[in-house]
């Protein structure tokens, strides 16, 4: 039986959630933790999901992020979030790379939908392509 205040899949899933938005922002760990009077780490084990979230905190974090509370549960129903036998999630891992949010960020400034599909095809080819030159490697040192 789980003990009830340690965390489960929403809190990861709430954390998840914190980080994204912090990211969105620009804000940094330290910055939101300044704002809150709490330590960078306490926001850490909040984004990985480690530690749960009071409601109080909820509440100055929405408001430090500029969001509603509801934010956070935003995709939450039956949503099977967070690490499995303690394996991050492929999108959670790509999140903690400062190379994919600033991907992210230039993103989401193309406007016009056709310059953002042919956006996304060039990098699933450079993907593809790195994909590809990796596993030639593999094999060639075998």
């Amino acid at each position: 039986m789980q003990n009830q205040r340690s965390a489960n899949s929403v809190d990861y899933h709430v954390g998840t959630r914190l980080r994204l938005r912090r990211l969105e922002l620009g804000m940094s760990q330290e910055r939101l933790a300044e704002k809150l009077g709490i330590t960078f780490q306490q926001i850490q084990k909040y984004e990985r999901g480690t530690n749960r979230i009071g409601a109080s905190r909820l509440h100055d974090i929405a408001i430090a992020l500029q969001v509603p509370i509801s934010y956070f549960f935003e995709g939450a129903d039956g949503v099977k979030a967070g690490p499995v036998d303690g394996v991050e999630s492929p999108l959670s891992e790509a999140l903690s790379d400062s190379a994919t949010v600033r991907l992210l960020r230039a993103f989401s400034l193309i406007e016009d939908a056709s310059v953002r599909q042919k956006a996304v095809t060039v990098i699933e080819a450079i993907a593809s392509a790195a994909g590809a030159e990796e596993t030639l490697a593999e094999k060639a040192s075998t």
